[in-house]
């Protein structure tokens, strides 16, 4: 059986869809998701969202402990109308592949009344994550401030001065960006979110924001703020909670320096992400007509 090819069409309602990803795990993918998710919501929006990495299901886990939290604590907590992907269990490829297309056009089309969709990714090649990234609108990939993680963007030389040439995630982005194009979508907004690691020396930090600069020319991307390594992402983990969500009087989380310096990166990233402060103005639906034929086009597969 031929592999399904990845080709964006569009759903009805044409919600905007941002994805997370990249093919390299513990950057943080999960954790700006839920911030992401929140902040849409906190802004009047509705917001479906796709855990693509069901095996490892942060984000899943995340969205579950938030409902748990809001009904023990009698909160009225937002959350978003979630779906979670697992990957088919054939041993056929073209099946399993056949499979896992359909079961992502599914939860595409179920959240299609949604203003925005935000899917999460696994930290792997996988016909999900391709999936996921050939209907991105946004795509937003974050990465620690380490030379290992920077070799998920390209090949650099061994003393770390010149970059040899993209790496294969670069080339599928581009190969995704491609296929956009050719279908007349809007262009894939490709945000690197460089998150900064404490421990990394000052000058590891000059020589990764210079190769950085020198490939969000070459290869298309535009960089953005990220997280610190800060304990209490994992603190808020258990309770489904992001930094959005705690007040500066809450008795139960004394807000620290750290915290505010937390909450003040999250609304710096979605500064530069661009996210609307407020849905539009509902419009009066427009007079009937005899036909009216045409769609939008934003991306589900088909």
């Amino acid at each position: 059986m031929d592999s399904p090819r990845l080709t964006p069409a569009p759903p009805p309602r044409c919600p905007r869809i941002i994805v997370l990803g990249n093919e390299k795990g513990g950057t943080g993918k999960s954790t700006t998701a839920a911030h992401l998710i929140v902040a849409l919501l906190k802004r009047g929006f509705s917001v479906g969202s796709i855990d693509l990495d069901a095996r490892q299901g942060t984000l899943s886990r995340l969205m579950e402990n938030r409902a748990d939290y809001a009904k023990r604590k009698g909160l009225d907590l937002e959350l978003p109308e979630h779906r979670r992907l697992y990957r088919s269990e054939s041993s056929a490829r073209g099946a399993a592949e056949w499979e896992e297309k359909r079961g992502f056009e599914r939860a595409v089309a179920d959240l299609a009344d949604r203003d925005y969709i935000v899917m999460d990714t696994p930290g792997n090649d996988s016909f999900l994550s391709r999936a996921g990234h050939a209907c991105a609108e946004v795509l937003i990939t974050p990465l620690n401030d380490s030379f290992l993680d920077l070799d998920l963007l390209a090949r650099i030389d061994p003393q770390g001065r010149q970059i040899l040439g993209p790496s294969l995630y670069s080339q599928m982005v581009w190969e995704q960006r491609q296929q956009r194009a050719v279908m007349g979508l809007a262009p894939m907004d490709w945000i690197v979110m460089r998150n900064r690691l404490s421990h990394i020396d000052a000058r590891n930090k000059r020589e990764i924001g210079r190769l950085l600069e020198l490939l969000s020319q070459r290869i298309g991307f535009r960089l953005a703020p990220g997280f610190g390594e800060r304990v209490i992402f994992r603190e808020l983990f258990l309770k489904g909670l992001t930094l959005l969500d705690l007040r500066d009087d809450d008795p139960e989380f004394q807000l620290s320096m750290s915290h505010v310096a937390a909450r003040q990166e999250v609304r710096a990233l979605l500064r530069a992400i661009g996210l609307p402060e407020a849905p539009p103005p509902t419009k009066a639906p427009p007079p009937p007509k005899a036909m009216v034929t045409g769609t939008g086009a934003r991306g589900t597969l088909s």
